[in-house]
């Protein structure tokens, strides 16, 4: 799953989103990539996509049952990430200093 997959999916773990809403929440997206990582979403059965029919058009986006807890484990994974974010940097630091020796 991808980094805007997993931001995607959190939003939508809080409540129901119509698209621009989303893209607000999310945020840093583009227009492209919000689309298409939805539709991925959607092809792979974890979000579902309403459409009213309605003009101006109205689209929701909302999780199915098959998240079931995917979310929680991508928020503890974004926990660990924000812990741990130093160390990979230090790392990171600390492998281009001896590389630059």
């Amino acid at each position: 799953m991808s980094k805007w997959g997993m931001l995607i999916m959190l939003a939508l773990a809080e409540r129901t989103y119509r698209y621009a809403e989303l893209r607000r929440r999310v945020g840093g997206v583009s227009e492209r990539m919000l689309a298409l990582t939805l539709r991925t979403l959607e092809e792979d059965g974890f979000v579902a996509r309403r459409d009213y029919g309605e003009v101006p058009p109205r689209v929701e986006y909302s999780l199915t049952p098959l998240d079931s807890g995917l979310a929680e484990h991508l928020d503890a994974l974004g926990r660990w990430i924000a812990t741990n974010t130093p160390k990979v940097l230090a790392a990171r630091e600390k492998h281009r200093q001896r590389a630059a020796k």
